[in-house]
């Protein structure tokens, strides 16, 4: 897709995105990729697919070659927003922070944000788009290291093992522990913890 793009219309053409959108804790963090056509590097894939060394590999190997710029909206901005109109803010953030405004923004999914350049949307985009997928792996590794940064902030809960998600630990953390500032409360999870609402209740 960047190559055609690139053939038409010229450049630079930008992949964006996320990671974090599920967890019931920690911020959603958004990744702007510009590749390098001619230094490529290889092995790059959507970051679901790729084990934590591989993700750190192509982390360094991307950062090096590569134009990268990321957005992070914060649990106040998430649970302010919603998750998802956190996350396009922390899309558009990270495309701003790019030095050079891309001639094309490929974003992960079926919603983009208000961008200042043209933007294409990509259903499941890091497994089609090389750019996607780059900006996949830079999203998922900086996302997981503020995650085993708040794990040694707040031990007990294994944070550096789920990241955040709904696992069984961490809703057993969650009883025995309570609800940290880091926890989203606009989460129905995260509510029901808090006593905000009952199992009965609609989600929310």
């Amino acid at each position: 897709m960047e190559a055609a793009e690139l053939q038409l219309h010229g450049g630079p053409v930008a992949g964006v995105d996320e990671a974090g959108r599920g967890p019931l804790a920690g911020p959603v963090v958004a990744a702007a990729v510009i590749l390098d056509p001619e230094r490529i590097p290889d092995g790059i894939d959507d970051s679901k697919v790729l084990d934590e060394d591989a993700r750190e590999f192509l982390y360094g190997r991307i950062k090096a070659t590569s134009i990268i710029a990321v957005g992070i909206a914060d649990v106040d901005r998430i649970d302010e927003l919603n998750i998802l109109h956190a996350t396009m803010w922390a899309m558009a953030q990270a495309v701003s922070r790019l030095p050079q405004l891309p001639k094309l923004v490929a974003i992960d999914g079926n919603r983009a944000p208000k961008l200042k350049c043209q933007s294409r949307t990509v259903v499941k985009g890091d497994a089609r788009c090389l750019s996607i997928a780059a900006a996949s792996i830079i999203a998922k590794v900086t996302r997981d290291r503020l995650m085993v940064q708040l794990a040694a902030k707040h031990p007990g809960y294994g944070f550096e093992r789920h990241k955040g998600y709904g696992t069984p630990e961490h809703h057993d953390a969650i009883k025995r522990l309570g609800v940290t500032v880091h926890h989203r409360r606009s989460f129905r999870a995260v509510q029901l913890a808090l006593g905000l609402i009952t199992e009965d209740a609609g989600v929310v």
